[in-house]
């Protein structure tokens, strides 16, 4: 009972549910993080596409255990190697699909709207759009940021066109990037190739996927520093609510702006660790690359200070 429960849990890929932090992106912004019930609901929508997530995550594992058990990493995911039953793998996806509905319903009618929206996206890409290419990375792509409006639908708050724009391309730079490594990976691996793998890989050359990875990768940089540039400062901190009396004002205090090298680093480290083939997963290589990681760290915390510190 213990080694199903824990390839159920492994089945679910709870690492995976860093996407769904994306669902704090309006409260975190707006400046609107310690309003208790805003916070509650976003905690809410985020426990309840955890469970959307990983009842995709499962049935996606059941359709592509034929596929996996070819793959050089795949082929011990719990389904594919077979600790995993198909029947209860199925019944597991039904669950978590109404436990995730049932909590997005108790948030609100724009929530449920948005996690029908995300689910159902989310199957027609394991059954078939994830099969096409070119549609399996607007799909990706659409995934992220539907975590984002979604995140608006829970507080009733709204992020700036720039910020919005950033985060879209943010979301394409990491969907092509999982595409460049699956690529690299295999390639590298020589056991199999790429439509063994992921019909869609075949339609990729690596001269298209860097072209690609190189044009979003300019858009995130530059849609951000415009966020930066353009977007109007709180009113004033929580912490430091006088701050003018001890820090050198700016016109119109574009604190934010201070941010910007760990995006331009960010970028440049994760594009770094594509072309080695260890973006297959962002949110592995986020937890997994110390660079990456302690870059992340450093400017939620500097954008912590700036937004709820000195209101900049």
């Amino acid at each position: 009972m213990g080694q199903l429960l824990y390839a159920i849990f492994k089945a679910a890929r709870p690492r995976q549910w860093l996407k769904n932090v994306a669902l704090f992106t309006t409260v975190f912004f707006t400046g609107q993080l310690f309003r208790q019930e805003l916070f509650l609901n976003t905690v809410l929508g985020f426990v309840a596409f955890c469970f959307l997530a990983s009842s995709n995550y499962i049935f996606n594992d059941v359709l592509d255990a034929p596929a996996d058990r070819r793959h050089p990493f795949k082929k011990f995911r719990p389904v594919a190697s077979g600790k995993l039953p198909v029947k209860i793998a199925l019944l597991t996806s039904l669950f978590f699909v109404l436990i995730g509905l049932t909590i997005a319903h108790s948030v609100g009618p724009s929530f449920f709207l948005f996690a029908i929206l995300f689910i159902i996206l989310q199957y027609l890409y394991s059954m078939i759009l994830k099969h096409i290419s070119v549609v399996d990375i607007i799909v990706i792509t659409a995934g992220y940021v539907i975590r984002v409006y979604a995140g608006e639908a829970a507080t009733g708050l709204h992020i700036s066109i720039w910020l919005a724009l950033a985060a879209l391309s943010l979301a394409l730079f990491l969907a092509i990037g999982k595409r460049r490594a699956e690529l690299t990976l295999i390639q590298g691996s020589g056991a199999m190739s790429p439509r063994d793998t992921r019909a869609s890989l075949s339609h990729y050359s690596e001269k298209l996927l860097d072209a690609y990875t190189s044009m979003f990768a300019t858009s995130t940089f530059i849609s951000y520093t415009y966020f930066t540039f353009l977007e109007r400062p709180l009113s004033q901190g929580l912490f430091f609510k006088n701050y003018g009396d001890f820090v050198t004002d700016i016109p119109d205090r574009k604190w934010m702006m201070i941010t910007i090298p760990f995006i331009l680093y960010g970028i440049m480290r994760y594009m770094q660790l594509i072309y080695h083939g260890k973006g297959e997963s962002p949110e592995q290589v986020l937890t997994a690359d110390l660079p990456l990681l302690t870059t992340v760290i450093l400017w939620g915390a500097s954008a912590m200070f700036i937004i709820y510190g000195i209101g900049g």
